[in-house]
């Protein structure tokens, strides 16, 4: 009997292996388009547009400089790319991979090591800047569950935990069409790419 088929065709002509990745197969364009098009929150969001993961992605980045000035561009660029794999396996919202269990993160992680290589990282990255990432990644969460989730304060509160204020002043979140965040992902990773030289 054959094997079921575990590999999706890119845009960019890319052949991914959701099963086993390679760096050579992941292409930014393919990543920036592909999380331009998938909706946080499954579409439950205000706005005419859904709040991507790209923008998304953007914000964590914004956050993560913020909780961590110093670090060095390599860990900006790991916060851009903290939900890369959910350019060909989807956005869950957390419910929903607690039902689907531990595939799930198993698949996440494969891809996860995958990009990182393409675009010098380390493989998994290390604790502190992983953390940091996950607290960023809260904050953006709070935010996105307030402003345009339906969440009162102390829903999110309870669920993403509360945030500094300081951490969020002056940010906002966009929500515009796809073609333009991708756009603005690709000049990010450009940027960070020629910083990390």
């Amino acid at each position: 009997m054959p094997k079921p088929r575990a590999w999706q065709k890119m845009l960019s002509g890319r052949r991914l292996d959701l099963l086993d990745p390679t760096p050579v197969d992941i292409e930014i364009e393919d990543i920036a388009h592909g999380l331009s098009f998938v909706a946080r929150w499954n579409g439950q969001t205000l706005g005419n547009f859904p709040y991507s993961v790209a923008e998304h992605s953007l914000l964590v980045e914004r956050l993560y400089s913020r909780l961590a000035p110093r670090a060095p561009s390599k860990w900006r660029l790991a916060a851009l790319l903290h939900d890369a794999p959910e350019y060909v396996i989807g956005d869950m919202i957390s419910p929903v991979k607690n039902a689907v269990g531990p595939g799930y993160d198993e698949l996440d992680k494969r891809l996860a090591a995958a990009v990182h290589l393409r675009f010098g990282l380390p493989a998994t990255l290390p604790a502190q800047v992983k953390r940091q990432i996950k607290r960023a990644d809260k904050v953006s969460a709070w935010m996105e569950a307030t402003e345009i989730a339906g969440f009162t304060v102390a829903e999110a509160d309870r669920f993403f935990g509360k945030p500094d204020s300081a951490l969020m002043e002056g940010l906002s979140l966009s929500l515009r069409p796809p073609v333009e965040t991708r756009a603005a992902y690709l000049v990010r990773h450009k940027a960070l790419i020629a910083e990390m030289g």
